[in-house]
């Protein structure tokens, strides 16, 4: 546990408290715009609080985990002593990035590197895009993320303020992925960071960003994170999130995806690392021809909890959606699938399609799956589905009749269950370290 269970915290009420100090800390160091976006959401997270299990969309995940601990956040400017040594094994060999490192949410212009045409890509701090972007930045931050219904993106909108702000121009496909390498310092006990991304992508560009979650550290940690994704008309953007943290890591993070005609997002998320993961994923589809990707592993073991929610939200005609999630559990560890897709009244001709597949190792991991399709169109093609079972034993009796051993072969059945997806990772470099960690983490198991 992160406390002493017999000492009760109420987490909501010492942040509320620590608002005014934040506001103070910042000693003008942002717009009015930005300060009135603050203090709303900071008046919607005293109204609404944290999540509990009272609420459907908080059901299997036990928020009191987090919502009940003494976290605290560092008001700090001061800058942090990881170095660039520190960073490297967080980079990935055989690959040229443009690398962006945040420290406890916080964008790091010491340690991040941009190799890219500063025509072809922006990248700054939130304090710099207001002064040196703002007709973009004002147009997209905290328009897509709601921070009026949902109590941990209300709290990111209440207290970030030093994120990292992507821009990639009308018509440029920048060749270089971007790297976001995320480092939770958790030296320090008990630390809460807001982390906050706006990326966008202007109309016809071509972007890849690869968004890594690490830690440094052996103490219990929360980041709290929120990232903005406009995907501009004919735009394409492939999104690839991974989790790696540390076993005393929590991790909340929301991503908002905002689709224009005839853009095409891909994301892949793979989770396992961490202690307690919710990963939120939210599409909206805007304009017609959309056309939205989500896939995703969760390979977990002890104790671990990971909770996937996303949402894929057509409101417009001629939009194609299709999500595959696939989770091996191990242990006692525990995950969440919930997967809606939403066809709105006027989104005729929508072809969405959705499937969840978990293999349960032992008796006492469990899966909770919810596929869900709302419809209120009648010129649709729509399907959704979900199973659950453990191991296939005449494969795994094939496997042991050719001289395999029996863990050999159980790990080999689960990379090939779990690899269907990171195939689909199109930077042949990062795929290949990903099957490489895929295979240590099953030999492991």
């Amino acid at each position: 546990m992160v406390n002493d269970t017999s000492k009760k915290i109420d987490l909501k009420e010492k942040l509320l408290k620590e608002f005014v100090a934040f506001e103070k800390n910042l000693n003008g160091a942002t717009s009015t715009h930005i300060i009135n976006i603050r203090k709303e959401a900071r008046d919607c997270f005293e109204l609404l609080g944290f999540p509990d299990r009272k609420d459907e969309e908080w059901k299997y995940t036990r928020a009191k985990s987090i919502t009940k601990s003494d976290f605290y956040q560092s008001f700090s400017k001061e800058e942090s002593d990881i170095s660039e040594k520190d960073i490297e094994r967080f980079l990935i060999p055989d690959l040229e990035t443009n690398t962006i490192v945040l420290i406890n949410g916080r964008y790091s212009n010491k340690l991040s590197k941009i190799i890219s045409n500063t025509k072809d890509v922006s990248v700054c701090s939130f304090s710099e895009a207001q002064r040196s972007h703002p007709e973009i930045f004002y147009k997209h931050y905290a328009q897509y993320a709601d921070y009026k219904s949902d109590g941990f993106t209300t709290l990111n909108t209440a207290f970030a303020y030093n994120g990292v702000f992507i821009s990639v121009p009308n018509g440029v496909e920048l060749k270089a992925p971007i790297l976001l390498i995320n480092i939770s310092d958790s030296r320090t006990p008990n630390l809460l960071s807001q982390q906050r991304n706006l990326i966008v992508a202007g109309k016809d560009s071509r972007l890849s960003i690869i968004d890594s979650y690490n830690t440094i550290g052996n103490s219990y940690n929360f980041l709290n994170s929120v990232t903005e994704i406009s995907v501009g008309e004919n735009a394409q953007v492939h999104y690839y999130k991974i989790q790696n943290d540390g076993d005393k890591s929590m991790h909340v993070g929301t991503t908002q995806v905002h689709q224009e005609k005839d853009s095409y997002f891909n994301s892949v998320t793979l989770s396992w690392g961490g202690n307690t993961t919710r990963n939120n994923l939210n599409s909206f589809l805007n304009g017609k021809g959309c056309e939205c990707h989500m896939s995703g592993v969760f390979v977990l073991s002890g104790e671990q909890h990971v909770d996937n929610h996303t949402l894929v939200d057509h409101s417009v005609p001629n939009c194609y959606s299709n999500e595959l999630y696939k989770g091996i559990l191990d242990d006692n560890s525990t995950g969440v699938f919930n997967g809606k897709v939403m066809v709105r009244k006027d989104a005729q001709k929508t072809n969405a399609y959705q499937s969840n597949k978990n293999i349960l190792l032992t008796d006492t991991a469990t899966i909770n799956t919810k596929p869900q399709l709302e419809i209120f169109a009648d010129d649709v093609k729509c399907s959704h589905g979900a199973t659950t079972g453990q191991l296939n034993k005449e494969e795994l009796f094939y496997l042991r009749t050719r001289g395999i051993d029996k863990d050999e072969a159980r790990a080999m059945l689960l990379y090939a269950f779990a690899s269907e997806v990171i195939q689909t990772i199109e930077i042949s470099p990062l795929r290949n370290i990903l099957f490489d960690k895929l295979n240590e983490k099953l030999k492991k198991g």
